[in-house]
């Protein structure tokens, strides 16, 4: 086969498709759950917090904890890609682009999600003219904008390319979808001085975003870690939440992978072998997270401080029990010992058991939150001579809200990846042994 016809064949299976009757289904069901959290959030402006079941002791609930969880998830998809490509790594280039767009997509909502939990939109503001350096908060908001710049400029710069190819090809798409490519190319003609340029900056993003995303997760830890409660008083956050997110994000990474092969038929691309890697990352990130564990809770249950005591009582053999030992269990222990097979890193398999990870580590982060929060170090204060129970149910307009940008979240990937080719083109072609000349000028103003 000839370089041309390589390219050809390359943009005829990774350029985007139309969604089928089961993609339709799941963009409808996606946009109907927006929808109604869009709704909630309404009904929010208009009345308050008030509809929540937050309080005076439980002042953060399930809105801080899916904040942290996108925050996780949108962790490791740039950092993934970044190491990978600095590595060298050839066998990564399918599931780079993939990284890199579940990134964005979390760290927006991470970001729209803060909103939504400081009640009204305008205190966002008030965080720029009135926020002070002390305040962890404002260097969450610095960090987590800086990180979505970075990281959207590390998804569409490798894909100026591609664009160039797809705005080419005439009679496949309309015409309107050509002109976003066309505008999205931005110019580009692809000789070597444009290759040139591109290599050369995202291989300094791919450095710059690594502390980047590192400090992401190690900030928002920090407006724990800085809060003097049960639970949360430790130094050992940082890391925690680090290993944490580089978890949950390699398992995100695996199941959309697993999802673009089977509705695409890309098994060429994304083959065995590269869930066969990524699940060996996988129990390697699992065990590193499995050992902050350990730490974070043998400590104080060791020590027995008062102020922990009847945390650890909670979660061990208390209220938050089944929940927190499902997560460990079912969402750590199991996983390790499947994936530590070769038949368990297969892809269905590999699939289900991040579906798995994934929706633990949701949990995990409504525990980090919670319980925590049910045991202040100041005695609760009595009513009429009766103690306050401190009890909080999350409500369903929190619920609604919660699950809606949730489904945002995998609305912003699933239009990305049906618009846009989320295998590079070009990358791909080079791996598999295309001349520098013949990529520029597949890419360029030329005809293919």
């Amino acid at each position: 086969m000839s370089e041309s016809q390589i390219i050809q064949k390359l943009t005829d299976d990774l350029k985007p498709r139309k969604f089928g009757t089961m993609g339709k289904l799941w963009v409808g069901v996606l946009i109907i759950l927006s929808l109604t959290g869009l709704y909630s959030y309404l009904i929010q402006l208009r009345d308050g917090l008030e509809i929540t079941a937050l309080n005076n002791y439980v002042s953060w609930g399930i809105y801080i904890s899916n904040f942290v969880f996108f925050v996780a998830v949108s962790l490791v998809g740039s950092l993934i890609s970044a190491i990978l490509r600095l590595s060298n790594a050839k066998w990564s280039i399918p599931l780079s682009r993939i990284a890199e767009i579940i990134a964005v997509s979390n760290i927006i909502m991470a970001g729209l999600i803060i909103i939504v939990d400081m009640g009204r939109p305008e205190r966002f503001y008030y965080l720029f003219t009135y926020g002070r350096i002390q305040s962890p908060i404002v260097w969450d908001v610095i960090v987590v904008t800086t990180y979505l710049i970075i990281s959207l400029i590390l998804l569409f710069l490798p894909m100026l390319p591609d664009m160039a190819i797809l705005q080419k090809r005439k009679g496949e798409f309309p015409e309107w979808q050509r002109k976003l490519y066309k505008f999205f190319s931005f110019g580009w003609i692809g000789n070597k001085q444009q290759y040139a340029i591109m290599s050369r900056t995202i291989f300094q993003l791919s450095i710059l975003i690594i502390p980047v995303a590192l400090a992401i997760h190690t900030v928002t830890s920090w407006l724990f870690a800085t809060t003097l409660r049960g639970g949360w008083n430790s130094t050992n956050f940082g890391p925690y939440f680090v290993a944490g997110a580089f978890m949950v994000g390699a398992a995100a990474v695996i199941a959309v992978m697993y999802a673009a092969r089977r509705q695409y038929q890309l098994q060429e691309y994304i083959t065995d072998d590269i869930f066969d890697k990524m699940g060996k990352l996988l129990v390697m990130l699992s065990l590193v997270y499995l050992y902050f564990n350990i730490n974070e809770y043998l400590t104080p249950a060791f020590k027995q401080m008062v102020g922990e005591h009847a945390l650890l009582k909670d979660l061990f053999v208390g209220q938050f029990a089944p929940m927190f030992w499902g997560t460990q269990i079912f969402g750590m222990l199991i996983p390790i010992i499947l994936m530590s097979f070769p038949w368990g890193r297969k892809p269905r398999l590999l699939f289900i058991i991040s579906i798995v990870i994934i929706v633990g580590a949701w949990f995990k982060r409504y525990l980090i939150v919670i319980p925590t929060l049910f045991h202040p170090y100041l005695p609760v204060i009595e009513q009429n001579g009766v103690p306050t129970s401190i009890v909080y149910h999350p409500t369903f307009h929190e619920w609604s809200i919660t699950m809606g940008s949730l489904a945002a979240a995998l609305l912003i990937m699933t239009i990305l990846f049906r618009y846009l080719p989320f295998i590079s083109i070009w990358e791909m072609a080079e791996y598999k042994g295309v001349s520098e000349d013949h990529i520029q000028k597949a890419s360029g103003p030329h005809p293919v």
